[in-house]
């Protein structure tokens, strides 16, 4: 049974979002002062970070006892979740889970909660537009969270230089997201991200208490890939796996090797063996012509946009996940090279 539009007044709305992302945030907060304003049906806020990873995404242990809202992450059949908005190509982890959101628009139960367009830059500006548009939210006052939403996660820098170099307080916030170690610091930081602006939430100190250790290691990131990384027919390859890490700046390929056109790095983290893959943004080639990396991920169990995209696989199958890189590097070559 599905639950009505009114929900459980009164309890708590747990909110379940894409940890370590900025759009991830920024949709946690959105969506907040969204259901607030328009909705009201709850007494509380609280926020659960999601990851990708091997195996299974959720756990029946996350979702609370009264709405439960996903936003920027793969779909969840449960019926403990009450609302849903993604953007991304790859939203659903298998055939049954999309058949069980299209059942939900098709019979109209769900047409009101559960919303997925992956036209949309970011899920930010998603849940912006369905708000306003459906809901009558004011989303004026969120102008500047909503346009870095989509600069961040659609990689619209103006150059690589500024998407490395970080001056924009956006941006320094976004380093400080990925990087995060634990939950508490979105549970402090996405209440704050539609109260004010960009430049004062990087202002708080338990912000800038993060930052200046974390420019440190980025810049040290930046050297351990240049070390590691090569080019060759216009894909950019590297493997820092021996050197664990919880994230790094993913426009640094782009930044030593303005020419490559794709980038495909292995890194691991304590709880995965990540492949990223991504393209050039600043690629002279038309879109026509270069490969959508959310499909060629989804073949080995990863998914993303596009033009980005990333599989994860257990942190002790390292042999796995370079099996999986070194197929794509070789095909993404071989499109480089056919031309």
């Amino acid at each position: 049974m599905r639950r009505s539009l009114t929900g459980a007044y009164g309890l708590d709305l747990r909110v379940l979002y894409h940890d370590k992302c900025f759009d991830g945030a920024c949709s946690a907060s959105v969506f907040t002062r969204f259901h607030r304003e328009c909705v009201g049906t709850a007494s509380s806020y609280s926020y659960q970070g999601l990851v990708h990873r091997a195996g299974a995404l959720f756990d029946e242990g996350d979702f609370g006892n009264g709405e439960n809202a996903i936003v920027d992450f793969k779909y969840s059949p449960s019926e403990k979740v009450t609302w849903w908005f993604d953007h991304h190509l790859s939203a659903f982890l298998t055939p049954e889970d999309q058949a069980d959101y299209e059942r939900g628009q098709a019979d109209g139960s769900e047409t009101m909660r559960k919303f997925y367009d992956p036209k949309y830059v970011s899920c930010t500006s998603l849940i912006a537009h369905v708000g306003a548009t459906k809901f009558g939210f004011d989303v004026k006052p969120l102008a500047e969270l909503i346009k870095w939403a989509d600069i961040v996660d659609g990689a619209k820098y103006e150059s690589a230089k500024a998407a490395v170099e970080m001056a924009a307080p956006a941006m320094k916030l976004t380093a400080v997201i990925e990087s995060a170690q634990d939950g508490e610091l979105g549970r402090r930081l996405i209440p704050l991200l539609t109260e004010m602006p960009l430049e004062q939430v990087l202002d708080q100190p338990f912000v800038q208490n993060l930052l200046g250790p974390l420019m440190e290691r980025h810049w040290k990131g930046l050297e351990l890939i240049r070390s590691r990384a090569t080019v060759e027919r216009g894909v950019i390859t590297f493997d820092i796996t021996d050197q664990p890490t919880e994230g790094y700046n993913k426009f640094i390929p782009y930044y030593l090797f303005p020419g490559g056109t794709y980038n495909v790095g292995l890194s691991k983290s304590s709880f995965r063996t990540k492949v990223a893959v991504g393209t050039n943004p600043w690629t002279p080639l038309p879109a026509e012509k270069l490969a959508n990396l959310a499909v060629i991920c989804e073949r080995y169990g990863g998914g993303g946009h596009a033009r980005v995209g990333a599989i994860s696989f257990p942190p002790d199958r390292e042999d796995q996940a370079r099996s999986a890189a070194k197929e794509i590097i070789a095909e993404l070559r071989a499109r480089e090279t056919a031309g």
